[in-house]
């Protein structure tokens, strides 16, 4: 059963966002990381770009598959996580800690409305 925590809201292509203030912390969701695997490569993106909502903002490889990143909401990445490139396996580990992607700058607070809360997140997986 997946950890899906209840401050945090979550997209279809399971990423996660953390509202802090005008910001969100991203990463992608317990669930997902499990269903990749053994997490062997991250890629985030450079600071300072600015991305639309379903944008791809980075990719994670396993033994298993590919897979890309997506923007929960539309904004500007202030921060991002390039311990991940050295250390993809965080993801695995820590999924809502240590293993988030980016920071964003929330461009349109109505995006948010659009993502699920935990209960809904739960039932969208299943779980």
């Amino acid at each position: 059963m997946s950890d899906v925590r209840e401050n945090l809201l979550y997209s279809e292509e399971h990423e996660w966002i953390k509202i802090e203030g005008d910001t969100g912390r991203v990463g992608v969701t317990d669930h997902a990381q499990m269903e990749m695997s053994d997490i062997l490569y991250a890629e985030v993106p450079e600071v300072g770009r600015s991305v639309k909502k379903g944008e791809t903002i980075g990719a994670m490889e396993s033994v298993k598959t590919v897979a890309d990143v997506y923007a929960p909401v539309s904004g500007e990445i202030v921060e991002a996580n390039h311990e991940l490139e050295n250390s993809p396996q965080m993801i695995n580990d820590s999924p809502y800690d240590d293993g988030w992607f980016i920071v964003i700058r929330i461009e349109d607070e109505s995006e948010l409305d659009k993502l699920m809360d935990a209960d809904a997140y739960a039932d969208f997986i299943g779980d």
